[in-house]
């Protein structure tokens, strides 16, 4: 009797590391700040939007609704702290679910970039979870309109008349068909994106407005007018989003702002609600976190398409130069210094730009130029990069290019034209 108990106690050891797949995790704690309220200190670690993590806050650190925070006290908050066992988040945390381990994935990453963390995954052998993830009843992706067409391309070849898209997010499933697809990002006016063609199917952009939030970019005036570079690309960036869903890409607005949409107004509202893809939060203070945020948000999405098998990826990041007021200059991009690839994505694009400058104004002598810049945006990401000025935000010539919407809707085409062009 007692030799079956030894061996059936040896079978269970020989077991049991199957079977427990994950570590066991504790809260994480931080000290509060002064001024801190409950709801401070869950905002800073992007846990305000769930209720269940207000109640988890309240329960582990044994407080009342309304009890004040301490400055200098130590609170536990919501987020588990796992072991990584350096094979994968989901093995690590007891999980199956591929997009929840990308919003860890990614949530990490964001603390990183923020200063909350002081290492990442991997080199601190450390996952932090938010407790909403595993705990809350009807939480849902924190994902907004991801568009992803690639699969339903293939089914519109079968059935033309009745391909029905759609993509689940903060502002709840949008629907319709190949000649009829809604989109809130772009606004009531242009929400509405027919499918024009497949020429672009199972690719995938990243579209960055530059600047944005706190940092207006480069201002100049107009008309008593004040231009803030982050609206008018912004603009043109949401243009060329739209263009690219019409034939078929799957595209990401890296930078948003819920509440502008495509606008044809001349003179934009700066503003500083922008916020990042997958984020309800607006952007961070500190320029270094801004970037590594959308840095960030772009990786992760990448590693996803990747794991799905898609090879052609590329970020498109467009600003608006600023120089003297003398300086005219013509659209000209950036790859990052030894990228044969975003050498060639920017000389595709150069050499179209160049093309329909011919076409449209015939005579006109094109200065644009394709060169090398060690950017934050073209060095921290995975996929093909290219960074675009639209122009120089103080001559008055480029101002009219950027100014009248006529202008930026041309420039948003004639960039597609290029992408069509290059991936033929």
């Amino acid at each position: 009797m007692s030799i079956r108990i030894l061996v059936l106690s040896t079978l269970w050891c020989l077991i049991l590391p199957s079977i427990v797949k994950a570590s066991i995790p504790y809260f994480h704690r931080v000290q509060a700040q002064n001024g801190d309220s409950a709801q401070g200190i869950l905002k800073r670690y992007h846990l305000q939007d769930q209720s269940c993590n207000f109640s988890q806050f309240i329960k582990i650190n044994n407080l009342s609704d309304k009890a004040p925070i301490t400055a200098g006290k130590d609170y536990f908050i919501p987020v588990y702290i796992y072991e990584y066992n350096g094979k994968s988040i989901r093995s690590s945390i007891g999980v199956d679910n591929w997009d929840k381990a990308l919003r860890i994935k990614s949530y990490n990453e964001i603390l990183l970039s923020e200063g909350l963390r002081s290492s990442d995954i991997v080199n601190s052998k450390l996952v932090w979870v938010p407790y909403h993830e595993l705990n809350c009843l009807g939480t849902k992706s924190n994902i907004d309109e991801q568009v992803v067409l690639s699969k339903s391309i293939e089914t519109s070849k079968k059935n033309k008349s009745n391909v029905v898209f759609a993509s689940k997010g903060v502002n709840g499933k949008e629907t319709g068909t190949s000649s009829g697809r809604k989109f809130a990002i772009f606004g009531s006016r242009y929400e509405n994106v027919p499918l024009k063609s497949s020429a672009l199917a199972g690719k995938v952009f990243y579209l960055v407005g530059g600047h944005g939030g706190p940092d207006p970019g480069a201002m100049g005036k107009n008309s008593g007018h004040t231009i803030c570079e982050d609206e008018y690309a912004y603009d043109v960036t949401l243009r060329l989003a739209r263009l690219l869903l019409q034939h078929g890409a799957t595209a990401y607005m890296v930078t948003r702002d819920d509440n502008d949409g495509i606008r044809d107004d001349t003179f934009l509202d700066c503003d500083s609600d922008e916020r990042y893809w997958g984020s309800r939060t607006t952007m961070p203070l500190k320029q270094i976190a801004r970037l590594r945020h959308r840095s960030a948000v772009v990786n992760a999405l990448y590693d996803k398409h990747r794991k799905q098998g898609v090879n052609d990826q590329f970020l498109v990041a467009i600003h608006i130069d600023s120089r003297s007021k003398a300086a005219q200059t013509d659209l000209f991009f950036y790859h990052y210094p030894g990228s044969s690839k975003g050498k060639q994505l920017a000389q595709s694009l150069h050499s179209s730009i160049k093309d329909q400058y011919a076409t449209h104004q015939p005579g006109r002598t094109y200065t644009g130029t394709v060169s090398e810049r060690n950017l934050h945006m073209l060095r921290e990401t995975k996929s093909s990069n290219v960074y675009i000025e639209l122009g120089n935000l103080n001559h008055p010539t480029d101002q009219k290019r950027i100014l009248e919407s006529d202008n930026r809707q041309t420039l948003a085409e004639w960039l597609c034209q290029g992408f069509l062009e290059a991936n033929r």
